[in-house]
């Protein structure tokens, strides 16, 4: 049984069409004031929309996301801080920078990962400001993880009580709650493939019964 406003929620989001695959059953909107521009979360990558991790869960669009605002890079090394592979020349949705040297640049995957590798130790990976920085990436919209850095822990042996337990799907439709989880059916809970600290009712994310994994969009 679902309260009143969780089915309500569902049959509107059933009627919506995502600006990004044009499919339909996106339960995203901007919230930009004004904007109607509706999209599945796991569309948002590839419509460079944000998602923030925090609070309220705020999502936006590509035109309506929040920007950077750095200055010009002084070493003029186009270069990505953590793989080392080239990135974009300016700031972008691709390619973030820190705000404390405002020299750091990196790509927004790669940040990412590094985000839920390095945990409560995340920082800039060349000048290590973590306070300033963790707040800029949270509010691009970048996943951060408050568990131990990967490398002072064995994943292998790692009890099961650590296991990730929240739908961390833009809106969770949930009507017991993000933490709720069930054995099977459409309140099972998903962890990332890739990275295992992120997760998602099924319902949630629109996955079917015949869906072997799930993958989040930030992996």
């Amino acid at each position: 049984f679902l309260p009143g406003d969780t089915r309500h929620v569902i049959r509107e989001a059933a009627k919506k069409s995502c600006f990004i695959c044009c499919k339909m059953g996106a339960s995203i909107t901007c919230c930009k004031t004004g904007c109607d521009r509706t999209f599945h979360l796991p569309c948002a990558p590839d419509g460079e929309c944000v998602t923030q991790y925090f609070g309220v869960y705020r999502s936006f669009c590509w035109e309506h996301r929040p920007q950077q605002a750095l200055q010009p890079r002084p070493s003029q090394d186009n270069t990505c801080s953590i793989c080392l592979d080239t990135v974009e020349d300016k700031i972008s949705y691709k390619t973030m920078g820190c705000p404390a040297c405002q020299d750091a640049r990196f790509h927004r995957h790669c940040i990412q990962r590094l985000a839920l590798h390095a945990g409560i130790a995340f920082r800039c990976p060349c000048c290590l400001n973590q306070e300033h920085f963790m707040m800029e990436m949270l509010t691009m919209g970048i996943r951060l993880s408050k568990r131990p850095p990967a490398w002072e822990s064995d994943q292998e042996v790692a009890p099961s009580d650590q296991r990730h337990g929240r739908c961390d799907a833009a809106t969770c439709l949930c009507p017991a709650g993000r933490e709720h989880a069930e054995a099977d059916g459409p309140w099972q809970m998903w962890l990332c493939s890739s990275c295992a600290a992120e997760g998602t009712h099924q319902h949630c994310s629109s996955l079917g019964n015949s869906t072997c994994s799930w993958e989040a969009n930030t992996c």
